[in-house]
């Protein structure tokens, strides 16, 4: 493994190997979302028990979140990262085996918990990153995380018309085990030293979203985008596995490609933040997923509408996504990790609440119960943006 200087370099292939390292961390969480009519299948479950599989995962996330990854302001994060993708691995094996729903519920818990890697390998990157690049270096491993979620339904949805749906698990903790030995080797040592014990450095979080109304401003908007992003997702397999399409799972999960190309187009928004255009992409952002939502409506009638819709609010969820990041990352490089904490145990509690949303909007009304649910959410986050907006100059308190 690399000795760290004070300044360790963070050259063009540390930051692909990191990009793909989060991607497949956070991919493990959403795998399950274009098999859940398969899974329905094997353990006879309803619509609304199997939402509650996707709902563990994040939920799962957002503890991973409060309790690992603060610890990144503490401790050297490239052992942290290699023996959690190694855990997360372990939860995977644990699914693929599982011969009923709560072992299942067991190891995507567990997958859930440890994948939180994704969230020290985004602050390190920041740390790692000059502060004029630092924007554009948060969008690229942001773009790598967004796609690990949006391809990770492609690929599980292929391998499960191959080899049944326990067979996207199998391979999966196959890499994280080969990506935890790259990163071994390929991440420098880097650690900030912290006078704070495990217990100051949770309060510490609390701490911080009591001083900035930044933060507690920009996590309310990530809650809400991603509870859109996951409304949509959680319940998207029902729709397409159903007349009038009769989609495969493989087919279902060619979606994730559709979101793909909407998440590649966000990455300009990191440098956008990084010229002070923050506030522009985030209004630009909250008013296309507004409309995505009408898109995403007609989709039940006409395949091409949903590719479009689907396009639509990927591009502005990630858009957003990357813009927020890039605002509360500017100050506080001392706390990173536990700003990173703050503002992802929103962002995923908003998905986990968007994917119980979903499902249930589907089991009471179906395609337009879902988009009614999503249209709601987007214009309440519009709404609360516009009246919270007014405190983006104050910046971020010092730790």
């Amino acid at each position: 493994m690399k000795t760290s200087t004070d300044h360790p370099s963070l050259n063009p292939a540390l930051i692909l190997i990191m990009a793909i390292a989060t991607g497949l961390a956070v991919a493990s969480n959403y795998y399950a979302q274009p098999l859940l009519d398969a899974i329905v299948r094997t353990y006879h479950l309803s619509v609304r028990e199997a939402g509650f599989i996707v709902t563990a995962a994040q939920l799962s996330y957002a503890c991973g979140l409060m309790f690992l990854v603060p610890l990144g302001d503490k401790f050297e994060r490239c052992s942290m990262i290699v023996v959690m993708s190694v855990l997360a691995a372990i939860g995977m094996v644990i699914t693929a085996s599982a011969p009923s729903l709560p072992m299942m519920l067991l190891g995507t818990a567990l997958t859930g918990f440890f994948s939180v890697v994704a969230q020290i390998l985004v602050p390190l990157a920041a740390s790692l990153a000059d502060p004029e690049r630092r924007g554009k270096v948060v969008g690229t491993i942001m773009s790598g995380l967004l796609l690990g979620i949006l391809l990770a339904r492609t690929v599980a949805g292929a391998l499960a018309d191959l080899g049944g749906w326990q067979t996207v698990y199998w391979l999966a903790s196959a890499l994280m085990v080969v990506m935890a030995v790259i990163l071994w080797f390929a991440l420098p040592r880097y650690k900030q030293y912290s006078d704070l014990n495990y217990r100051q450095l949770l309060g510490s979080i609390f701490s911080i979203y009591r001083q900035s109304p930044v933060l507690r401003n920009r996590a309310l908007l990530g809650c809400l985008s991603f509870a859109c992003f996951s409304n949509l997702w959680t319940s998207m397999a029902f729709l397409l596995a159903e007349p009038p399409f009769h989609f495969s799972e493989s087919k279902i999960g060619l979606f994730g490609l559709v979101g793909a190309a909407g998440a590649l187009a966000a990455t300009r928004a990191g440098a956008l933040a990084d010229r002070g255009k923050a506030k522009m992409t985030t209004l630009g952002g909250l008013l296309l997923l507004l409309f995505s939502w009408v898109l995403v409506w007609y989709g039940q009638y006409n395949w091409l509408s949903l590719v479009l819709g689907i396009i639509a609010l990927d591009l502005a969820v990630q858009g957003l996504h990357i813009t927020n990041q890039s605002v509360i990352y500017r100050r506080m490089p001392e706390a990173r990790n536990r700003l990173t904490s703050g503002y992802m145990i929103s962002y995923f509690a908003g998905g986990a609440f968007g994917s119980l949303v979903s499902a249930t909007a589907y089991q009471s009304a179906g395609w337009n119960g879902v988009s009614l649910a999503g249209g709601l959410l987007c214009l309440i986050n519009l709404l609360l943006w516009l009246r919270g907006s007014r405190h983006e100059e104050s910046g971020l308190p010092r730790a």
